[in-house]
């Protein structure tokens, strides 16, 4: 990784910033965009605020990062909201929102960042997706559910379009104790467990054990993988 430049969407909190620091752990430069981007840690200019549901604000964010870093070699995607509702919860408003920000956003990144890696003449995207995307829990996280499919799939047609100079993959992660999942997860500070019930090795997986899955596929390491949906569940997709 040493001598990369890559953008990480999200990179302020969660697997995220956990992904940050692997990468520079490893030699890459990275721009962290975040809504916001203060509560990250690093050198100011690279720390850049972004908000993914809007395009020129996504645009101007990665161009700013490519500036700032010299070029653009890599994008990681780990921003995203989530919402538990069944669909009978799900208003219109909930789902617009879900979809524009796991979707859209990552459809967004996706176009702004394609013509400044063709510059490099090579390059990865890793997407976070979702172990929900092969295997859908149920009841409940309807949109969600359907914003990280899409993601899936968006990500293999990409794949197929950026190729041969630029590498798309997706990971999968199942449950993972951050703070976007806290409230499901735990009750009362105690992990519940049902939920981990799931997943062969019985327990939620850390953010820094999604990140090594995401800097792998980043690197060089990887050179020859692209369109594929890496779980990273614990077990809970062939469970």
């Amino acid at each position: 990784m040493t001598g990369r430049k890559v953008v990480v969407a999200g990179g302020a909190s969660g697997i995220g910033r956990a992904t940050v620091t692997l990468l520079r752990a490893a030699g890459a430069r990275t721009c962290i965009l975040d809504l916001a981007p203060e509560d990250a840690g690093g050198a100011p200019d690279e720390r850049i605020a972004m908000d993914i549901a809007d395009e020129s604000s996504v645009q101007s964010a990665l161009d700013r990062a490519a500036q700032v870093m010299g070029g653009l070699d890599g994008l990681v995607n780990t921003a995203g909201i989530f919402d538990p509702s069944t669909i009978s919860d799900t208003d219109l408003s909930l789902w617009n929102r879900m979809i524009a920000v796991n979707l859209t956003g990552t459809y967004l990144l996706a176009r702004h960042a394609i013509p400044l890696l063709r510059k490099q003449q090579s390059g990865s995207i890793v997407l976070l997706a979702s172990g929900v995307a092969l295997v859908p829990p149920g009841p409940g996280s309807a949109a969600y559910v359907a914003s990280k499919g899409g993601v899936l799939s968006l990500g293999r047609s990409l794949a197929r379009e950026a190729a041969p100079k630029i590498r798309v993959n997706c990971v999968c992660p199942g449950m993972v104790d951050t703070p976007m999942t806290r409230t499901v997860l735990h009750d009362n500070d105690k992990v519940r467990p049902e939920i981990v019930a799931n997943y062969a090795l019985q327990r939620a997986a850390t953010a820094e054990e999604i990140a090594q899955a995401i800097l792998w596929l980043t690197s060089s390491a990887s050179s020859y993988v692209t369109g594929i949906a890496m779980p990273v569940d614990g077990g809970r997709t062939f469970h």
